[in-house]
């Protein structure tokens, strides 16, 4: 009889230890992704509470006719007209911020450059000179704006007495349209401690291999700056300027008060200064939000204004923060 071979049970497949691990591997990427929510979290309150809901607010209100007080209403596009189009202060408020952001920010990055280089070649009392220049920025900005105005007075100002003692025609500074703007230029110069600071430590942290290979090339004091200094230093270039630009589209306080104790009219209890003396050309569109949202309670209007101050600081930053077309290079 013959004994048909025993069937053999082919063995049982083993699932693949990529399957097996799949739901290990996913609740490790939960517990990753939910650890760093949680790192990020503070950064995100933050941003929605101080940034995201503000800025949605504000468009909201753009469109809504709101004095504070009673329910907004929908106008539309009324608000952007109105600013765009018939605001007369809108466009004097405009350039001179802009003038102020071109002007003050180029020459507070030079200056505060330049400072920042003597202060480094200077071989004794470098300490003093560092205390002395950073001294001013520590002065609040109501205080200082107060002590310029009162040195720049055309008629009791020391400055003026001490041109006129060597037969300089001082002008009037605060008092005069012209020289208004100017006058905050040299107020923020004055105050040039933050910028020093910054560049110098920009300036004492470039190699001092790169200098001593260009001296060994035969190059002097500028090609050095050109070709060792200023690519070592682009970046911190580009945040004095990137934030130069944000904080003076922001110019408010120095303005307000300059134009205020140049104007000569007494401040009391329900005072109403229209601000911009002499001749709206300290005018800012800071100032105008807040004489439009809070003096005047157009809320809608100041909105469109601190949009249209928004949309322009991105648009400037962005422009400046381009590979290539503003101060970083490629390899940046």
């Amino acid at each position: 009889m013959a004994i048909s071979p025993a069937v053999t049970q082919p063995p049982a497949r083993k699932k693949p230890a990529r399957l097996d691990k799949a739901p290990e591997l996913r609740r490790k990427h939960t517990r990753e992704r939910l650890r760093t929510l949680g790192f990020l979290s503070p950064w995100l309150v933050g941003f929605t509470v101080f940034f995201g809901y503000p800025l949605l607010a504000t468009v909201y209100f753009s469109f809504m006719h709101y004095n504070q007080i009673q329910n907004p209403d929908f106008v539309g596009l009324r608000n952007w007209k109105y600013v765009l189009t018939q605001m007369p202060l809108f466009g004097p408020a405009l350039w001179n911020t802009l003038w102020l952001v071109v002007v003050m920010v180029a020459l507070r990055v030079v200056f505060g450059l330049g400072i920042g280089l003597l202060i480094t070649k200077i071989k004794a009392g470098v300490g003093f000179f560092r205390t002395a220049f950073y001294i001013p920025y520590l002065a609040p900005p109501v205080a200082a704006t107060v002590a310029f105005v009162f040195l720049l007075n055309p008629g009791t100002g020391p400055v003026n007495e001490a041109l006129s003692a060597i037969g300089i025609n001082a002008p009037n500074w605060f008092n005069d349209a012209a020289w208004a703007k100017p006058s905050l230029v040299m107020l923020s110069l004055w105050g040039i401690g933050d910028l020093m600071v910054i560049f110098m430590a920009a300036l004492l942290d470039v190699p001092k291999e790169q200098y001593e290979a260009a001296e060994l090339d035969g190059a002097g004091a500028f090609s050095k700056f050109r070709y060792v200094t200023w690519p070592s230093i682009t970046p911190i270039v580009m945040f004095a300027v990137v934030t130069g630009v944000v904080q003076t589209m922001q110019y408010y306080t120095q303005a307000l008060v300059a134009g205020k104790l140049a104007s000569g009219v007494t401040i009391g209890p329900g005072t109403v200064i229209q601000p911009g003396y002499p001749d709206h050309s300290t005018l800012t569109v800071p100032q105008l939000v807040y004489q439009l949202g809070f003096q005047n309670f157009n809320t809608g209007a100041a909105c469109v204004l601190s949009l249209v101050l928004f949309v322009i600081a991105m648009a400037v930053t962005s422009l400046l923060m381009r590979k290539r077309a503003g101060l970083l290079t490629a390899e940046d």
